[in-house]
């Protein structure tokens, strides 16, 4: 009997020690930070993107924070610098999974960032969150990628999509077209969409070549396309080649109608101040702007007045229309989807997302083919009525980028390149 009361107390010990270090893992589990990893163009030619998104994703995470965080634990960000160098990209995440071991992966900020990351996150088989990347998955066809650029199911085709609708709306109708993009897989997907559509529509293609990134002159080829007398001139390319080719196109001039469509960065504030009315005629895409029209991104003008105060101290773009919006919505649907699944489990997250329209900051975001957008909401604005040099508050008001297409949200109509010059 003495054996057994013994046996019983020693068992009894065992049970409740066992039952303390259970819920005691449990409490350990539930403080232990859930970890979102990426690269980020911190500096080089994209750091004007890349800061600003880092910016609105830590607001995120702040937000998420302050509500009692991800399944109930707090979310933490670990992020390095890419440096916009692509090869830089893949030991990242290398890093960011065998070294810091985050829960998850998101990309860093544009095509030529993202492409590298793809076969490492691929062989982890991980959710995978995109931030601007154009066609990135048409090659992988990867079900766990997602990404938030609104450029619909399409997105080589559909990018430039407005554009056209824009420029065929002119009278009279345009019949040749130029083509010119930076040697970069951005810029030629983009290109490779658009003469899609340019064939699509009948157009002839008189000149159609690529540049090299770093090219320090944009004069020879604005005067190259000038003597094929081109009605339309599309180019395609990331910051540096589109303030340079603004500039020459304003050194030089042209008398094509419509020049711009899928130039990255002249939607940077610190390009806009520094272009001022050399952009005035210049056609080109957009995401967000503010115009009256916009209301189908419902929470964005709340997002970026928080933006707002927060910017100088991190000597980030002022205005945050471009970036921010996006990189906050990204995370957004990643959160959403963690907390509706109830676990970390990436092909639960992945399926959920398929089959969920969520509501963001940008307001609706519902996945289609590839990860891509169900349907597409790229905008194609004019910049106008610029007045003023080196003034930044300018294009925060009404009727400077007005919206030509799509045809739903537009606040105003097309002009010729060299009418508003």
């Amino acid at each position: 009997m003495k054996n057994f009361k013994l046996s019983f107390l020693s068992s009894s010990i065992a049970f409740l020690a066992l039952t303390a270090l259970t819920l005691f893992s449990a409490e350990v589990e539930a403080k232990k930070p859930i970890k979102i990893g990426f690269s980020m163009a911190l500096t080089g030619g994209l750091a004007g993107g890349g800061k600003q998104a880092l910016v609105s994703m830590e607001m995120w995470a702040n937000d998420v924070n302050a509500k009692g965080g991800l399944l109930g634990r707090p979310v933490k960000l670990i992020y390095y610098d890419d440096q916009t160098n692509s090869k830089t990209v893949p030991g990242i995440y290398a890093k960011l999974l065998d070294v810091d071991k985050v829960d998850f992966v998101v990309s860093g900020y544009g095509t030529n960032l993202i492409a590298p990351a793809m076969p490492v996150v691929i062989q982890r088989d991980m959710v995978f969150m995109g931030l601007f990347g154009m066609n990135n998955n048409k090659k992988w066809k990867y079900d766990k990628y997602f990404q938030i650029m609104p450029s619909g199911p399409d997105p080589g085709v559909g990018f430039s999509k407005s554009w056209f609708d824009t420029v065929m709306s002119m009278r009279p109708k345009p019949k040749t077209i130029a083509f010119v993009a930076a040697d970069a897989e951005f810029a030629k997907n983009l290109k490779e969409g658009a003469v899609t559509n340019a064939k699509r529509l009948g157009l002839k293609i008189v000149y159609n070549k690529n540049f090299k990134p770093g090219t320090p002159d944009f004069t020879p080829i604005i005067r190259a396309v000038n003597a094929t007398k081109p009605d339309l001139f599309y180019v395609a390319c990331y910051p540096p080649g589109s303030a340079g080719m603004t500039r020459a196109i304003s050194e030089v001039g042209t008398k094509t109608k419509a020049f711009g469509g899928g130039m990255v960065g002249l939607q940077f504030s610190g390009i806009m101040k520094g272009l001022g009315p050399k952009l005035n005629g210049v056609l080109n895409y957009d995401f967000y702007v503010p115009e009256p029209n916009m209301k189908v991104y419902p929470g964005v003008r709340d997002l970026l007045k928080r933006y707002r105060k927060i910017a100088p101290s991190r000597k980030v773009d002022p205005l945050g229309y471009y970036i921010a919006p996006w990189s906050y919505a990204y995370l957004q649907v990643l959160g959403q989807a963690i907390n509706a699944v109830g676990k970390i489990d990436h092909a639960a997250i992945a399926k959920h997302i398929h089959a969920t329209e969520f509501t963001t900051v940008i307001g609706k975001v519902k996945f289609g083919k590839n990860g891509e957008w169900a349907k597409g909401r790229t905008l194609t604005v004019q910049w106008q009525n610029i007045k003023k040099k080196k003034d930044l508050q300018q294009f925060t008001q009404p009727g400077i980028r007005k919206i030509m297409a799509p045809f739903a949200f537009a606040t105003g109509k097309v002009k010729s390149f060299n009418e508003l010059r």
